[in-house]
């Protein structure tokens, strides 16, 4: 799932157009439509239907909003091990991976994140010291991480 623009663009939860008011209530000052895959297809959204979710002058309570940026989770990360060098393109499989716009290594940022779809995203790791790290989603709803997600293996001979 995933908020989007009338011309097609991803919402993130910063940029979700509204204005405060008194307290929790939001005035929503652009149009919003959700997205939703035909079928099981790719999940990709351009091969997804668009529904308008707000029209530009709804009142919704800030909490409600909140709840359309579901936190991403971690299913599973394929390959598990690849070299302390670095550059080995991991899949990662979840769901609402469609907000994720970091990925880290033991703390070292990934490069080349593309979110394949809200369940899958691929990544190429960066450089690290042998031995399993953790590796961590930063997405609209703070971030989510897997303990020993990915073991940088020691080259060989070394």
């Amino acid at each position: 799932m995933g908020l989007y623009r009338q011309d097609g663009t991803r919402i993130t939860k910063s940029e979700f157009p509204s204005a405060a008011l008194d307290d929790p209530p939001v005035r929503v000052t652009e149009d919003v439509y959700l997205s939703e895959p035909y079928g099981r297809g790719d999940g990709q959204p351009e091969g997804s239907k668009r529904f308008l979710l707000y029209p530009a002058g709804t009142i919704v309570l800030r909490s409600a909003a909140d709840r359309l940026f579901a936190a991403a989770t971690i299913a599973s990360i394929t390959p598990t091990k690849g070299p302390a060098a670095g550059g080995a393109t991991v899949t990662i499989n979840g769901t609402n991976l469609d907000g994720v716009s970091a990925v880290t290594f033991g703390g070292a940022a990934g490069t080349d994140v593309r979110v394949r779809s809200a369940d899958e995203l691929t990544v190429k790791t960066p450089p690290g010291a042998a031995g399993a790290v953790v590796v961590e989603l930063t997405d609209d709803s703070g971030a989510v991480s897997k303990a020993n997600g990915f073991t940088y293996e020691a080259p060989a001979g070394g």
